[in-house]
């Protein structure tokens, strides 16, 4: 396989790794968006987080909080974003599911989602839309 975090969870290629378990990985980021940048991913290769099975899901999330709260006491920053890009169009450069945890400290410069504004008659329709996307 030529995932580059599969090479990485094989240490075929360095990284600053900082947490390890027998399923998942945690380490920094090399373009951060802030020192203590870190991706969690799970050692089961899986390209998507829509790709990905319930149980799998379940343990990396109950695994961010805890490398959250290592890289903020480490690093003395106050809060953090979780982030998954799922998809090119969402940013997904890897494909390989990976957790975006991103320390933060207010007036850190980095910039919230731009949010826009639903027309008249817009938010009922989306809606609509989407209860009619769930099947059974």
């Amino acid at each position: 396989m030529d995932c580059l975090f599969c090479k990485i969870i094989n240490n075929e290629i360095p990284a600053e790794k900082i947490f390890e378990d027998e399923a998942f990985v945690a380490f920094l980021d090399i373009k951060p968006n802030n020192p203590g940048h870190a991706l969690l991913v799970p050692k089961k290769h899986t390209d998507t987080l829509l790709l990905t099975g319930d149980a799998e899901l379940q343990e990396l999330i109950v695994r961010a909080p805890k490398i959250a709260r290592a890289i903020g006491e480490a690093l003395d920053y106050e809060a953090f974003n979780f982030i998954v890009n799922n998809g090119r169009a969402a940013g997904q450069v890897i494909d390989h599911l990976h957790l975006h945890i991103i320390p933060r400290r207010d007036g850190d410069g980095l910039e919230h989602f731009k949010n826009r504004k639903y027309e008249e008659g817009e938010i009922e329709s989306v809606g609509e839309k989407i209860r009619a996307a769930f099947h059974g």
